[in-house]
Formats: C-alpha cells, sequence, structure tokens
C-alpha cells in the first residue's frame, strides 16, 4: 500500500512537472507584470536618473540542459573604472540605491519577461555564470535539468548567506523533488524572505564569492 502511494505520488509530480509547472509559469509571471507595471515603470526611471544607461543588465546565464539564454535585470551598480579602464571592485560601484534594489528583490523583476519567454520558472536553480559550468561536477551539473528560477530552494534556505556546495545540493534536492506544493511553499517564503531581508550577502562579499569548484570537483 505504501508503495503504491509511493509510486502515485511520483506520477502526480511527473505531471506537474512535464505539463503543469510551465502554464502555470507563464500565467502567473503575465499577471505579475500587469499588477507590478506601475512599479517596473517607476524602477526603470528611478535606475536611469540615478545609474544612467542602459538600465536593464543583460547577461548571458545557462538555462534548462545548459542552453545559454540572455538574462534581464535591473542595474545596480555603476560604471565606474580606474585609471587604467577597470572596473571597480562591486563594493565601490554597488550604490545606497542599488542595496535597495537588491534588499527589496526589485532589482528580479525583469526576469518576469524571462519567465514568459520560456527561459526561465518562477521557482527552480538560479541561474548562475557560463563559466561556472565547466566547474561543476557531475552532482552539480543536475541542476541544469530543470528551467532556472527567479527564487529556488536554495533562495528560501539562506540564498547568498551559505556555501556554494550547500546551495548546490539545495538545487539538486529540489530537481529531484519537484512539485506544485513544493513551489508555492517556495513562491510565499521566498515572498517572506523579500519583507525579512535574510541571506542579501555572504559574510565576506557584497553579493556572493565567485565558485572556484569544489575539492572535488572532478569527481562524479
Amino acid at each position: 500500500m505504501q508503495s503504491e502511494v509511493k509510486e502515485e505520488a511520483k506520477v502526480n509530480k511527473g505531471i506537474y512537472k512535464r505539463f503543469l509547472k510551465r502554464p502555470m509559469d507563464f500565467i502567473l509571471s503575465l499577471m505579475a507584470i500587469i499588477v507590478l507595471s506601475p512599479v517596473l515603470l517607476i524602477v526603470a526611471v528611478l535606475v536611469r536618473l540615478k545609474l544612467g544607461s542602459p538600465v536593464l543588465f543583460k547577461q548571458k546565464r545557462p538555462g534548462l540542459n545548459e542552453k545559454i539564454f540572455t538574462m534581464y535585470k535591473f542595474r545596480t551598480m555603476t560604471d565606474e573604472k580606474d585609471e587604467n579602464g577597470e572596473l571597480l571592485p562591486d563594493s565601490v560601484r554597488l550604490t545606497k540605491f542599488g542595496r535597495m534594489l537588491r534588499s527589496t528583490s526589485l532589482d528580479e523583476l525583469p526576469e518576469l519577461f524571462n519567465i514568459i519567454k520560456g527561459d526561465m520558472s518562477i521557482v527552480g536553480p538560479r541561474p548562475l555564470l557560463i563559466q561556472y559550468l565547466e566547474l561543476y561536477n557531475e552532482h552539480q551539473k543536475r541542476r541544469h535539468e530543470v528551467r532556472p528560477g527567479l527564487s529556488g530552494h536554495a533562495q528560501v534556505n539562506g540564498r547568498n548567506a551559505i556555501s556554494w556546495e550547500d546551495k548546490f545540493n539545495l538545487d539538486v534536492e529540489y530537481v529531484d523533488n519537484v512539485s506544485f506544493i513544493g513551489d508555492w511553499k517556495i513562491i510565499f517564503l521566498t515572498i517572506k524572505k523579500v519583507f525579512v531581508k535574510e541571506g542579501i550577502s555572504s559574510d565576506t562579499s557584497v553579493t556572493m564569492e565567485p565558485f572556484r569548484g569544489s575539492v572535488n570537483h572532478l569527481d562524479n
């Protein structure tokens, strides 16, 4: 009897993942864009006035099955450079206004358009840098078996305040347990985290230290 229940739950998760998750993402993100359109406009104007042009930060990121896409965010840093033309450290270029955008997650709102396009999902592992692809071990690569998310299991369990290894383990745990109920739990916890403003930065960086590979990154 117990095995039958587990098998039914597995089937239901499979149906949700294959047929229901994407339509839910599209509908919810479209509703969010409509409802939040005044906020999007106001933030865009403020970014233009305080940080200059371009308003949007665009960067290539790996998505589902490591397919590369362009991710959109509101810009949070200046383009200040040193005498050699090199960009100054993040801690210098990240302004008070930029910190506010990050702490409230308002900088993430343009990713709703990535969800509409099908590049991303509302819930899933966060899309990271392309250069990290060659550093992942086989376990960590599994985070790309689903679409990357606006928020995810790792984001509601520490965000930038946890280690890379813990973050990847949470990502893979999500991949193995995608479900309707699980996604909604993460959505509600994300809303709570935004108001509490937890885990925005690591202990030693204004965002998150670069991933340089695990000690055993060549292991399976």
